[in-house]
């Protein structure tokens, strides 16, 4: 039996259930991360330590929902981007539409799990290496949500 301290966190399953219902009732998927050093976003788009990303399929490409990690490829300002946002960073996850969604604690204190200390940051991309164009991944507008302890 799992000890209750070895059990891998709820946060990814329910990240991936609520980008599912977003994206399969016509929503756009919204995540608010809050920024640090193990967070690879484009820094002009951060605000007050965070960063809202749209992480639709329109807004995104190559998109991964891991359980460590959030990555895809996006176009800020018209500039290709690389994005990665471990798991522990994201404080929320909501429909652009409607505000409907669910937020999570985040510990600036909490250190990063042992799987995300020796993480690199990949090169950025180069002109063309994105699969589609897309839109502006960022947004700074982000509804009042109830955190989930």
């Amino acid at each position: 039996m799992i000890s209750k301290t070895e059990l891998p966190s709820t946060r990814p399953y329910l990240i991936r259930a609520l980008y599912d219902w977003c994206s399969e009732n016509g929503f756009t998927p919204y995540v608010a991360v809050k920024v640090d050093h193990s967070v690879q976003v484009p820094r002009e788009y951060v605000q007050g330590g965070e960063i809202v990303l749209n992480v639709s399929m329109d807004a995104t490409s190559s998109l991964k929902l891991g359980n460590d990690f959030i990555e895809f490829k996006a176009r800020f300002g018209g500039k290709p981007r690389e994005i990665m946002v471990p798991i522990h960073r994201v404080m929320a996850i909501y429909a652009r539409e409607n505000g409907q969604g669910m937020a999570f604690p985040v510990n600036d204190d909490e250190l990063a799990p042992a799987s995300l200390t020796s993480v690199e940051n990949p090169s950025p991309l180069k002109e063309g290496d994105d699969d589609k164009p897309t839109p502006n991944a960022a947004t700074p507008v982000r509804p009042a949500l109830k955190r989930v302890k």
